[in-house]
C-alpha cells in the first residue's frame, strides 16, 4: 500500500483505499461511532471528538480508534502546533467506494 506522509503521519493515497481493511475499521462499534460523529460534526480535535462521540473510553484506546481509522484512509489527521484535528476523507472514500459511508454509517 502507498501512503503519504502527512506530518509524520501515514495516510494511504485514495487509490490504494482497500474495501477489506475500511471495512475492518468500521467493523469496530467504537471506531463506527467515530466515522459517525466526524460525518454529522466535520472536523474535530482528538479531545473533542472523545467527548463528541459519547464513547467511554480511555485516551490511549481513543488514539488507537484514530490511528486505525487513518491507516485504512477513512480519516485525515492535521497536526496544528500540539493538537491534532480530524476529519473524514469522505470526497476519498466516497471516490473508492460509491455510497459505502452512505450505507455503513446510517444510524439504524
Amino acid at each position: 500500500m502507498v501512503s503519504v506522509l502527512v506530518d509524520d503521519l501515514a495516510q494511504p493515497v485514495t487509490e490504494e483505499l482497500d474495501l477489506t481493511t475500511v471495512l475492518a475499521a468500521l467493523a469496530d462499534p467504537g471506531r463506527l461511532e467515530t466515522v459517525r460523529t466526524l460525518d454529522r460534526d466535520g472536523e474535530s480535535c482528538c479531545s473533542t471528538l472523545r467527548q463528541a462521540s459519547g464513547l467511554e473510553c480511555t485516551k490511549s484506546t481513543m488514539s488507537h480508534h484514530l490511528k486505525v481509522l487513518r491507516e485504512a484512509g477513512l480519516t485525515r489527521t492535521r497536526v496544528d502546533g500540539v493538537r491534532r484535528y480530524v476529519s473524514l476523507r469522505r470526497a476519498d472514500v466516497d471516490g473508492r467506494f460509491p455510497g459505502l459511508l452512505d450505507a455503513v454509517i446510517r444510524d439504524t
